[in-house]
C-alpha cells in the first residue's frame, strides 16, 4: 500500500515504517535484460545450464539488478504530492547479503530514517531492505537518498 503525503506534511516523517511491497518474481528474462543493458554477461547470470552446476545451483540476479529494484519498491511504498520534481539522489550504504536465484520472489521494505531540508526541498534518507520469500536473510540492505523539490 502506498503512503501518500502532501509536501507540507513531509518534514516530520522521520521514523516512519512504510512496511513492505507485494512480492515480485525475478525471472530469467529480467536478468537477461539487465545483462544486456549493462554488458554484464557473466555466466552465473545468463547461462542457466552452466549456472546449475555453479556455486549457487541456479542463475542469480546481478547484485545491481536487485539493488535497482529499491527505486521501484520505494515508489510503490511512498509518494509526495505538491512537488515539482522527485529525484533519486543516491545511496549512503549498500550490502549484498544473499544471492537472488532466478524464479524467487523478492519484496521491498522501507523505513524513513531522516528527513532534512536541502535547497528548494527535502531529502529523505531511507533504510531499505529487499527480502527473498522464504529466506532467513535479506538480499540487499541499503540506505537510499531521495529528494522532493517544492
Amino acid at each position: 500500500m502506498t503512503t501518500i503525503v502532501d509536501y507540507a506534511d513531509a518534514a516530520g516523517l522521520a521514523g516512519t515504517d512504510l512496511g513492505f511491497t507485494d512480492w515480485l518474481e525475478v525471472t530469467q528474462d529480467r536478468i537477461q535484460l539487465f545483462a544486456d543493458a549493462t554488458d554484464d554477461q557473466q555466466w552465473i547470470h545468463v547461462d542457466p545450464a552452466r549456472a546449475a552446476d555453479g556455486p549457487f545451483g541456479a542463475p542469480i540476479a546481478h547484485g545491481f539488478l536487485t539493488l535497482s529494484l529499491t527505486v521501484k519498491f520505494w515508489s510503490d511504498l511512498f509518494d509526495v504530492t505538491g512537488v515539482s520534481t522527485k529525484v533519486n539522489y543516491g545511496l549512503d550504504k549498500v550490502r549484498f547479503i544473499s544471492p537472488v536465484k532466478v524464479g524467487v520472489k523478492v519484496r521491498g521494505g522501507a523505513v524513513i530514517a531522516e528527513v532534512t531540508e536541502v535547497a528548494g526541498g527535502l531529502q529523505f534518507a531511507v533504510d531499505q531492505t529487499i527480502e527473498i520469500e522464504g529466506a532467513s536473510k535479506p538480499a540487499v540492505v541499503a540506505r537510499g537518498l531521495y529528494r522532493f523539490y517544492a
